[in-house]
């Protein structure tokens, strides 16, 4: 993320942006570039409008123009009523919409988005994703990173799942979901029978604490075996999910 900002130097191979390599070009690149860093980084001293007027400087933005942009943009991610506020009293998911609309004051055709909703509640969350979507529609190309599995799902046409610093797989989270797990998860108890019969069946599933989830494209069928051999408990049927997908080709260490 930092080489496509140009703002690490590139460690091998060929990087272009637009066909402009960021060797050669940082500083066209970095024009046509928004970006919203993981942690956030809003000027203390300055109010909410404050903040969009002085990074519209760095673009050469004239004042009026300026003005007219941040104002657009606060109504754009709901934060027009906190114009005049300092940025200490705006919520972790006021913040982060601050910084997604300073992002876009110079009009990107890339935004990159470093783990935008980390820490938010599902209501920012939900909002931003929203906002997120808008620009998809209109054209704009975002490069997104994220921990969380159901953003991923909600934003991505396209993804690669990385694992200590290699990607490990590529495609769209649909396809992704059907060839790795299946359409469905059956979710029961870890019994010694209920394990050894999957295993002797040769059924794709991960066992985690005392809980099974066997990935299946045929639920009915598999439930029908299950109850006809054991007596089932706490037993749950859902859809597949791109977490199932990333436990199962990671798998459950803790990462730092």
């Amino acid at each position: 993320m930092k080489m496509i900002q140009c703002v690490s130097p590139k460690t091998s191979g060929i990087l272009k942006v637009k066909a402009m390599e960021v060797e050669k070009y940082p500083r066209e690149i970095k024009r046509i570039l928004g970006v919203l860093p993981q942690e956030n980084n809003l000027d203390p001293d300055f109010t909410v409008f404050k903040n969009l007027i002085v990074y519209a400087r760095y673009y050469d933005i004239s004042k009026e123009e300026a003005e007219k942009k941040a104002l657009d943009l606060l109504r754009f991610v709901h934060l027009e009523e906190k114009k005049d506020y300092p940025i200490e009293k705006l919520s972790g998911g006021m913040k982060r919409r601050l910084m997604l609309a300073r992002a876009l004051i110079n009009n990107p055709e890339i935004l990159i988005l470093d783990e935008p909703t980390t820490g938010l509640d599902p209501q920012a969350r939900h909002l931003i994703w929203d906002k997120i979507k808008s620009l998809k529609r209109e054209g704009v190309t975002i490069v997104l990173t994220t921990h969380y599995m159901e953003e991923a799902s909600q934003l991505c046409d396209k993804l690669v799942i990385m694992d200590f610093g290699k990607i490990i797989v590529e495609g769209k989270p649909e396809e992704l979901i059907k060839k790795y797990v299946g359409v469905k998860v059956l979710e029961v108890d870890a019994k010694p029978e209920a394990l050894n019969y999957v295993l002797k069946k040769g059924e794709r599933f991960e066992q985690f604490s005392d809980r099974i989830c066997i990935f299946t494209n045929e639920t009915e069928k598999l439930i029908e075996k299950f109850t006809q051999k054991f007596k089932l408990e706490k037993t749950v049927i859902r859809e597949a999910s791109l977490e199932d997908v990333f436990l199962k080709l990671t798998g459950r260490g803790l990462r730092d």
